[in-house]
């Protein structure tokens, strides 16, 4: 074998393991985004197995109640 190949082998080696790890270290970071999302997100059991209506009705007044807080706190008045 000449000077080349054994270069161009290694070269292809280097790169082939440095591919690897890169696509394991993304996998990785996926897992982990993942898992931060599924610890971020509110679980509602209840909504699980109740009517979706009332879940729907619950969460609009939760908004409403949200709104009116900034609202009040927007125009100054201490709650």
């Amino acid at each position: 074998m000449t000077d080349q190949m054994i270069i161009a082998l290694v070269t292809l080696t280097g790169l082939t393991i440095f591919s690897l790890t890169a696509m394991r270290c993304w996998q990785g970071w996926l897992t982990l985004k993942e898992r931060e999302l599924e610890r971020s997100v509110p679980r509602h059991p209840e909504m699980e197995n109740g009517s979706p209506e009332g879940a729907a009705r619950i969460e609009i007044a939760d908004l409403k109640e949200r709104l009116r807080k900034l609202e009040a706190i927007a125009s100054g008045v201490d709650l």
